[in-house]
Formats: C-alpha cells, sequence, structure tokens
C-alpha cells in the first residue's frame, strides 16, 4: 500500500484553540478527522529556557496532498509564534479507513 495518507501532530494552548483549529480543518475539507487529546504535559526548550505547559494534542488524518494548506490554516489560526505541525505517514490502514479519509477531500 501506498503512503498517500497522513497524521499532522499540532499542539494547542487550550481547548478553545484546539477546537477551532479542528473544526476548520474539517469544515474546510482538509482533513477528514481531527481527534483533540486533553491533559498532556509537554516540557521543552523555547529561546534558551526550559519550559513546561499543559497543552491539548491534534491528531489530525487527511490526505498527503493537504499537507500545505493544513499548515497554512493551522497558522493563520494558533497563537503560538511557531506552532507544532509535523506530519507522520500512516503506512497502513483499514481500507474502507483509508477510502473513507479520500471522500472527505474534494
Amino acid at each position: 500500500m501506498s503512503t498517500c495518507y497522513q497524521i499532522i501532530l499540532c499542539t494547542c494552548p487550550d481547548k478553545g484553540t484546539a477546537e477551532k483549529i479542528a473544526h476548520l480543518l474539517v469544515k474546510e475539507k482538509l482533513a477528514a478527522c481531527v481527534n483533540i487529546l486533553p491533559g498532556m504535559t509537554s516540557i521543552y526548550t523555547w529561546q534558551e529556557q526550559i519550559e513546561s505547559a499543559q497543552e491539548y494534542l491534534l491528531l489530525i488524518k487527511a490526505n498527503n496532498t493537504s499537507f500545505q494548506a493544513i499548515a497554512t490554516a493551522i497558522k493563520m489560526q494558533h497563537p503560538y509564534e511557531l506552532p507544532e505541525i509535523i506530519a507522520v505517514p500512516i503506512e497502513n490502514g483499514l481500507p474502507e479507513y483509508l477510502r473513507w479519509i479520500d471522500s472527505c477531500h474534494p
């Protein structure tokens, strides 16, 4: 099976931001589904300081052709100076589910 699908990870500072981005991506048919995982603690280096933050994680399921449009949409809505937007290829999946992802894109 070719890798035509991806899960894009994006952290958000609060539930409102996470829901706003998730709704936008699905409404604009950029993603088939977005899961919002609450209660995540992130520890990271930012501007030479170790930071810790409570965040929400978006799991964005989409076709590979949508990455740039998704990244652009997220950057326009996201409050972070440098939002996490990284894609992980879906190597395998239930064929019916993957066809459903395709059906959600124009």
